[in-house]
This record gives C-alpha cells, structure tokens and sequence, in this order.
C-alpha cells in the first residue's frame, strides 16, 4: 500500500507538469507559427491537398497534354522536360510520361472541337480546387461561374508559359557553372509564379503586396521540393511499378502532387496570417498601407466561431469554417 507522502508527491509532481505543459502552450499559441497552424487546420489542409492533387493528375495533366499537342515541338518539348525535371521522374515512368507527349499527331487528330471543350472543362476543374483553397485561406466569398471559366483558361495559359521558359533556361544554361544562374531564375520564375496566382484566383480583391508572402514560401517550397524529387522519386517509382505495374507509375506521380499541394496549401494559409499580423511582421507585409484588401473590395468572411481542432486537417471537423464570425478588423499601422 502507498503512503500518503508518496501519493501527495506524485500528485504535485504530476501538477507541476500540467502547469509547465500549459505554459508551453499559451506560449506557442502567441506565435505566427500557431497562428498558420491553426488557420491551416479551418483550412482543412490534408483534405484539400489531397483534393488538389487529384485533381491536377485527372485535370491539369490531361489539359497539359492536349495543350501541348498543338504547341510547337520545341515548346512541347520544353513543357515536358520541365514537368519530368520537377517531379524527378526517371527510367521506365519517364519513359511512360514521354510518351504522353510523343503522340502529339494522335492527339490532334483524336480531340476535335468536343475534346478541346472538355479541356477547357479539365482545367477549370482543378483552376477551381486551387481557387477555393485560397478563398478559404483568405476567408473571401466565392466568385461567379463565369469568372470561373475565364480564371482557368488564363491561369493554363499561364502555366505553360512558365513552364516553356523554364525549359529554355535549362536549355540554354545547360550544366555546369550554368546551374547556378539557372537556379537563381527558375526560383525568380516560380516566386513570380506563385505571387500572381493568388491574386488572379482572389479576383484581384487582395493586394499584390501582401500576396507576395504567398509566392516566396510557395515558390521556394515547390523549387526545392522539386529538386529534391530526384533523390526519392525514382525509388518510389521502381518499387510502386514493380508491385502494381502500370498503375504503380500513376500511383507514384499522384504521390508527388500531394506534397506539392501541401506546399501550395501551406503557403495560402500562412499569407493571410502573415498580412492580419499587428506586430512589427505584419507591418512590413503590409507596407506603409494598413488595408489588406484593394480599395473597394467585398469585405472578407469572419472566423469560425469556434477554434478549429485537428480533426478539421481531414475534414470531418463540422465547425471547420462552417459559421463565420465577424469580420476582423484591418490592422492598424503602428507608431
């Protein structure tokens, strides 16, 4: 049997412990980092990352694809050595992917007028999936169908516009001591990238300014992520071909959209937080113009009523963004 002393003592040590354990968190919970993951938690984040990268392997790709058919072959070359290069596919899935793009008379002749409307339907349907990731992150109201469809016809254009120069500055610097030039472009290239496109995808209602947040974590994640691909990719690949065949390479490419859409995920939701801060960050964000939307604009939706939990990461959280409380204020400038 224990004695009292013992009891009592494992009680204070164990209340000593709860007390540290919950300073720790009114610690954390006063910092940016808390802030993005609690705003990445109402976002839903692996739900609608997953979301995304589905999408981009049954959407995007598929548009790609038919685009590129009726590109010059230097341009369609450039778009799927750039794709290839970023996702670090190698060997037998590189060759799959190759031949894609390969077909390009096929395709021609198989799409029509029928096929280039679904194509156009194709890219809005992932363009849309990006779109609400960064209305919910930016807690914006929705916007019309009709702007949908344009929004997602501009944004491919777009893509693969990005897409063919950075398949030329490969091709230009080559390797060696171009490496280093080319790099310092390609991640100038995909900051630019991920700096517009939430401005597109917001309808211009948010500024350019504080969006850029936005593109510097998106672009420098998704220039790493993709240059590390090479590293892990190719193994992935092997081993899921090799136990589904086929299927493995397919298996393996939505793999790699899943941690991209994280990052772009990630990246929307820690840009909002970053323009909403009231201290000495959020000031440098916003400039010496405390508004974070443009002059104008539909005011932004309010938070949920109630805090999201880490059930709200995979959707089942009913109160993840559901009722929206007021609208914050805009964060005044300081001294």
């Amino acid at each position: 049997m224990k004695s009292p002393q013992l009891v009592t003592g494992a009680r204070e040590r164990l209340g000593q412990v709860m007390r540290l354990v919950a300073e720790a968190r009114a610690r954390a919970e006063r910092t940016i980092f808390w802030r993005v993951w609690e705003r990445m938690l109402e976002n839903e984040f692996i739900d609608r990352g997953i979301a995304l990268a589905a999408k981009a392997f049954v959407s995007f790709f598929p548009a790609v694809i038919v685009v590129a058919a009726f590109a010059p072959p230097a341009i369609r070359a450039a778009i799927a050595g750039t794709l290839a290069h970023r996702s670090g596919l190698s060997g037998s899935g590189l060759e799959i992917f190759r031949s894609a793009f390969a077909t390009a008379s096929n395709i021609r002749r198989a799409t029509g007028v029928l096929g280039l409307v679904f194509t156009v339907y194709y890219i809005n349907s992932f363009t849309s999936a990006l779109q609400r990731a960064y209305i919910r992150a930016w807690r914006r109201p929705p916007s019309g169908l009709a702007y949908g469809y344009a929004l997602g016809a501009t944004w491919l254009v777009g893509i693969l516009a990005y897409f063919t120069l950075i398949g030329g500055m490969r091709a230009a610097f080559g390797r060696g001591p171009g490496l280093v030039p080319f790099a310092i472009l390609a991640l100038a290239a995909a900051i630019g990238l991920w700096w517009i496109t939430p401005w597109v995808m917001l309808g211009r209602q948010v500024r350019l300014r504080v969006l850029l947040p936005t593109g510097v974590l998106t672009g420098l994640g998704i220039t790493v992520y993709g240059a590390t691909s090479s590293l892990w990719m190719p193994t992935a690949m092997s081993q899921n071909q090799q136990q589904f065949g086929f299927f493995g390479v397919a298996l393996a490419m939505v793999t790699w959209l899943s941690g991209a859409a994280f990052i772009v995920v990630a990246g929307a939701c820690a840009a909002p937080v970053l323009a909403e801060d009231r201290g000495a960050l959020g000031r440098l964000v916003r400039g010496s113009d405390p508004a974070v939307l443009v002059p104008g604009a539909v005011p932004s939706l309010g938070a949920p009523l109630r805090a999201p939990t880490l059930s709200n990461a995979i959707g089942v959280g009913p109160e993840a963004g559901i009722e929206p409380g007021p609208a914050p204020a805009e964060p005044k400038p300081g001294p």
